[in-house]
């Protein structure tokens, strides 16, 4: 850069400091579930936050803490963040309750995305376990906003009762309106349930999709990603095509505190989403 070009342009700004909290405000907040709940914010600062289906920020509570928390939102929409969150300790409690008004701090976003539009001209497989469906709503949305640039499109989700279902109307419309095979399944009926009722990783081996140009998403508990893995490689989907978000305990965000190390890798930094080819020999270790 020559002297006059530097003049012209002027000094850079300064990069944000990825440890320093944004200020978020609270729009609209849902309840989902006996103990989940979703919110709506808006920057304080009016700004955006771009983000990629998969990615995760830091959401604190001023005065209890901050967790790591996938974000659910729609990509087109930077101008909204939205985080489905579920209430299993003091902070996300905190977080849960917070009504609209409330002032949040939001670090991020942070991590490896679902590189969605890998599946461009095939089919794609979404596999959630639980709350797992929170960080594929930002994928199933990205894919539905081109749809006709993918094939057939495969949702699979388990749940361990009816009642721990999220985004019910959402599922309903997908399946209803945009082309998308859901499959429900739950670990056990209430009574009235009529649906499917085992592990979610039964349905692979019926979905219908072709396995040798799938690409596949996968989030829940590792146990059942285990399963899922094994399930889709059975049915010939390759390695590289299969994606899990390994969402191990975040604090820092940023590689620097190692509490989401996962041998050589930092969740943070190189994950949460991982190809399969990649992560596998981890999963075969437990409590690693």
């Amino acid at each position: 850069m020559t002297a006059l070009t530097a003049l012209a342009t002027g000094p850079r700004p300064p990069e944000p400091d990825p440890m320093l909290p944004r200020l978020f405000r609270v729009v609209s907040t849902r309840r989902d579930t006996a103990d989940t709940h979703t919110l709506v914010l808006e920057a304080v600062d009016g700004g955006t936050l771009p983000f990629r289906p998969g990615q995760f920020t830091m959401l604190h509570s001023f005065g209890v803490g901050e967790v790591p928390i996938s974000i659910s939102g729609d990509p087109a929409h930077p101008e909204l963040l939205q985080h489905t969150v579920r209430d299993v300790g003091s902070v996300t409690a905190s977080i849960c309750a917070a009504g609209p008004g409330t002032v949040l701090g939001v670090r991020g976003p942070f991590g490896t995305g679902w590189d969605v539009a890998d599946g461009k001209g095939g089919d794609v497989v979404l596999v959630a376990g639980g709350i797992g469906l929170v960080p594929l709503r930002p994928a199933i949305l990205e894919v539905l906003a081109d749809r006709s640039a993918y094939g057939r499109v495969a949702l699979l989700y388990g749940t361990r009762t009816p009642e721990d279902v999220v985004y019910p109307d959402e599922l309903r419309t997908w399946a209803a309106e945009h082309d998308v095979a859901v499959g429900l399944t739950v670990d056990h009926g209430s009574p009235g349930w009529t649906g499917a009722v085992g592990l979610v990783s039964r349905l692979v081996s019926r979905a219908r999709f072709d396995a040798l140009n799938a690409l596949a998403l996968v989030c829940g508990p590792e146990i059942m990603m285990r399963a899922i893995a094994t399930g889709l490689r059975d049915r010939g989907v390759s390695g590289t095509r299969v994606r899990l978000s390994m969402e191990r305990t975040m604090k820092c965000g940023i590689g620097l505190c190692g509490h989401c190390q996962l041998r050589e890798h930092f969740v943070c930094l190189d994950g949460p989403v991982f190809d399969l080819d990649r992560i596998s020999p981890l999963l075969t270790k437990w409590e690693l």
